[in-house]
């Protein structure tokens, strides 16, 4: 499980973060998460809620934007946005020869803090 040491990291660098703005408590965290990132979300937020215990974080509540997969083919030229986690051709023409523009992210994107 992944998602643990992902949570860690997560925290590690909020907390660092925070601490380094004089900040004393972290209120929430907000993630920017892409579906094709391999992250499961719910065991993501399990394990953060496990590892912020006795930490400024230890209240904090974890919010998640999810990102769409989305592509350029290189047969068809077209554009693609996706909910689908993998893609295994091009929604288009079905041409396997595309690049992914976004779903890989895994990104903190703001905190709240006091």
């Amino acid at each position: 499980m992944h998602e643990a040491s992902i949570a860690l990291s997560v925290l590690e660098i909020a907390i660092d973060n925070c601490r380094k703005a004089g900040y004393n408590k972290i209120e929430s965290i907000r993630l920017k998460i892409g579906r094709a990132s391999g992250i499961m979300i719910d065991a993501l937020l399990f394990a953060f809620n496990a590892v912020k215990a006795d930490t400024i974080a230890a209240e904090a509540s974890v919010i998640i934007d999810e990102v769409p997969v989305s592509g350029l083919c290189s047969s068809c030229g077209k554009d693609f946005v996706t909910e689908e986690k993998y893609i295994l051709c091009c929604p288009e023409c079905s041409n396997t020869s595309f690049n992914i523009k976004t779903g890989r992210e895994l990104e903190i994107i703001d905190m709240e803090v006091s």
